[in-house]
C-alpha cells in the first residue's frame, strides 16, 4: 500500500488576487505544518510557477482578473497530470460549484475559508498522492 504524503511534503501554490485572502490561507497552511507553499496573485503567474515548482496542489480563487480560477483549473488539467486543484470562492451557487468541479477541480471551498475544511480537503487529496 502506498504511503500518503504528509502536509510538510506537499508542494502547494495559492492563487488569489486578494492579498488578504492569500495571506489568511498561507497562515492556515503554515499553522497546519505545510512547508513548501508558494503564492501568486494571478493565473498567468500561476501557470509559470506550476511549470517551475511542479506542485501537488493548487488552491485557486474563482474570481480573478484576466483568467478565472475555473479557466486556470481547466488549463492545469489539460497541461499537467497529477496536479490537484482546490477552488475557493465567495460565490457558492450550485452552478458555479458544478462548473468548478467539471473544470477538473478536486474540491470546492466557500469563502471565508475555514482552516479545518481546507486542511481536511488537502489531507483527502494527499491520500491519493504517493511519495515520489
Amino acid at each position: 500500500m502506498k504511503e500518503p504524503m504528509s502536509l510538510s511534503e506537499l508542494r502547494i501554490i495559492v492563487v488569489d488576487d486578494s492579498d488578504f485572502s492569500r495571506s489568511m490561507i498561507l497562515q492556515m497552511l503554515t499553522e497546519a505544518g505545510c512547508q513548501l507553499v508558494s503564492e501568486t496573485n494571478s493565473a498567468e503567474n500561476a501557470m509559470r510557477m506550476i511549470r517551475e515548482k511542479k506542485p501537488h496542489i493548487v488552491i485557486a480563487d474563482i474570481v480573478m482578473p484576466e483568467i478565472s480560477g475555473i479557466e486556470l483549473s481547466s488549463k492545469i488539467n489539460d497541461a499537467f497530470d497529477n496536479i490537484h486543484v482546490i477552488m475557493i470562492s465567495s460565490l457558492s451557487q450550485e452552478h458555479i460549484v458544478l462548473e468548478a468541479i467539471s473544470s477538473g477541480a478536486s474540491d470546492f471551498i466557500s469563502k471565508p475559508v475555514q482552516k479545518n475544511q481546507l486542511i481536511e480537503s488537502i489531507q483527502k487529496i494527499a491520500q491519493n498522492i504517493s511519495k515520489e
